[in-house]
């Protein structure tokens, strides 16, 4: 089904992309000092929102259409896994996100370093959502 291997695409697009930032872009960006770490996670936070949010809800749609589809449990859940990244990101993360935003990198120090090393860590749940939606339509599509 055409429709589920486009969900899987997308599922996968998303994590590999949300991984990276994990595991190669977070760690690099941490080895700056204060101001320019946070000089460098404003213009790469919005280019990862610009890409992920549209993500999250294409695979949630793909999920959902290859479910009514086929109606596999699998989907549905890779769906669900795809669209809580909106309300995980929107109640977890913005607050630190806007106050980030908010400071001038000429005023950055160890609270905005604080901050960015929490951003870190909430974005490792979006990654972990992520991949369990990989496996939950991985699983359906095997099915």
């Amino acid at each position: 089904m055409l429709t589920g291997q486009l969900a899987l695409l997308v599922a996968a697009v998303f994590s590999g992309a949300a991984l990276y930032i994990n595991v190669a872009e977070q760690p690099a960006r941490l080895g700056l000092d204060d101001r320019a770490l946070l000089a460098e996670w404003k213009p790469a936070y919005k280019h990862g929102l610009a890409m992920q949010a549209p993500l999250a809800i294409v695979g949630f749609l793909l999920g959902l259409a290859a479910w009514w589809q086929a109606g596999h449990g699998g989907w549905i859940l890779g769906a669900l896994l795809m669209i809580a990244n909106w309300p995980v990101t929107f109640f977890a993360t913005m607050p630190t996100n806007n106050r980030l935003m908010a400071t001038d990198p000429a005023g950055a120090g160890p609270e905005s370093r604080a901050m960015i090393e929490q951003w870190g860590s909430l974005h490792a749940g979006r990654t972990a959502l992520g991949f369990g939606a990989c496996l939950a339509v991985l699983w359906a599509s095997l099915s």
